[in-house]
């Protein structure tokens, strides 16, 4: 019997998106994340004695801006060397071959598949073979796993591959492919790498997405960390999601339709959070509140929003190693509507268009002239994954919340002066 790890989505010297403008937020604790995270991913294979490492792309954010990321790197592959432990790569969209243009020699441990054609690798002592192909720009849209050699029936076959496989919501489609088409290759374990969320898509064969190792923004909420594989007779035995991240991120809903004052609702933020640190086991974390649903306090709420936020960074900090990243206040007033107008008056019929008004990432971009021409000229680093730019749904309904707010505002008061 032997193990490997698999992981992928390293994002080496990426930083944490949502905290770094609180003054009290650890700064060179979020700088170093990704590191920290990937320190525990190296020792764990050491710990683990596992037979080889596998790193399914994006291992780096994009360029590096000095050698000193490359330098890290080299010095943790030194490290698994010494302990005998082979590393097996694949770039992806983001180190592609023409989005690093800095390079420094590997460790003779390390084999980084090309992006010409793929590559495979035997391991004789353990009767393993690893097929993979990298990158050779960002955008890869063909679909790489046509060039994939079948399987040798003799051998425990891994195929490498970074791929938004038939694609995956908020992330791009990358190397597209069919789960039919890996299967048609008659290997035992497919070690994907793009998505950033866990998933473990087929079990014959083993098809697994083992996420990032550290989440990096508010939509990477959870467990993040890599894929622990026992195999024995060529078959896969056991797998293990094993958890590397030195920071974790939580979405945290709160209803307050229960609550009948401000000071219930700080209770029952604390109570919350609390909870959440208790399950990040002791690591740092990130929160984000949404308030939401039906409340008398609705008024009260967006008139105290900006005093509530502090209320909330203050019950964090008493917590100890919890930051509030974003506030957002999603309520609606009981029957707001019926209380202001009666009857079938115009202005009755044009709160309840308000209540029911939604609209989209593409309604919004629409509502700005030039927008896509604009933000085709910012830089890339603004445009990557959490892009401020295309807001998701706990901030489109914040948005949403607050132009109605400010509509009905607006017409109560004309319809009060009205009547």
């Amino acid at each position: 019997m032997f193990r490997f790890l698999h992981a992928a989505d390293i994002h080496l010297d990426s930083p944490l998106k949502g905290l770094e403008e609180y003054p009290d937020a650890p700064l060179q604790q979020i700088r170093q994340a990704a590191r920290r995270a990937f320190d525990n991913l190296v020792q764990l294979a050491i710990d683990e004695k596992v037979a080889f490492v596998l790193l399914a792309g994006d291992l780096y954010d994009g360029d590096w801006k000095d050698y000193n990321t490359g330098i890290y790197f080299v010095g943790k592959m030194g490290k698994l060397r010494d302990a005998g432990i082979p590393v097996f790569m694949v770039s992806g969209n983001h180190d592609a071959a023409r989005q690093i243009t800095r390079s420094l020699k590997l460790p003779e441990n390390v084999t980084l598949f090309p992006h010409a054609q793929v590559g495979t690798e035997i391991l004789d002592r353990y009767g393993v073979a690893v097929h993979g192909q990298s990158f050779s720009a960002r955008s890869e849209t063909d679909d790489l796993v046509r060039n994939y050699p079948q399987g040798d029936p003799l051998l425990f076959n891994i195929g490498l591959l970074h791929t938004s496989l038939n694609g995956r919501p908020g992330h791009e489609p990358y190397a597209p492919c069919s789960l039919d088409a890996l299967r048609s290759k008659g290997y035992q374990y497919w070690a994907l790498g793009h998505v950033h969320q866990r998933e473990e898509v087929s079990i014959d064969p083993w098809v697994v997405f083992p996420g990032n190792i550290q989440g990096r923004h508010i939509r990477e909420t959870g467990s993040r960390g890599c894929t622990l594989v026992s195999v024995e007779d060529a078959h896969v035995v056991s797998l293990e999601h094993r958890e590397l991240d030195v920071l974790r991120w939580a979405l945290c809903r709160i209803d307050v339709a229960l609550c009948d004052s401000l000071d219930r609702l700080l209770d029952l933020v604390r109570e919350t959070i609390h909870e959440e640190r208790v399950a990040a086991e002791g690591r740092p974390l990130a929160v984000r509140l949404v308030i939401e649903g039906i409340t008398p306090l609705h008024g009260p709420l967006y008139e105290n929003s900006l005093q509530l936020h502090e209320e909330f960074r203050a019950i964090a900090a008493n917590l100890g190693d919890v930051w509030v990243e974003k506030a957002l206040f999603n309520t609606r007033k009981p029957s707001c509507a019926a209380a202001v107008f009666a009857g079938d008056s115009p202005l009755e019929s044009l709160m309840k268009s308000i209540e029911a008004m939604q609209f989209d990432t593409a309604t919004l971009i629409e509502f700005i002239p030039e927008f896509e021409k604009l933000r085709s000229k910012l830089p890339s680093e603004l445009l990557n994954d959490g892009d401020p730019f295309r807001p998701g749904e706990e901030e489109l309904s914040a948005i949403r919340e607050e132009v109605k707010e400010l509509l009905m505002g607006k017409i109560e008061q004309r319809g009060h002066h009205e009547n």
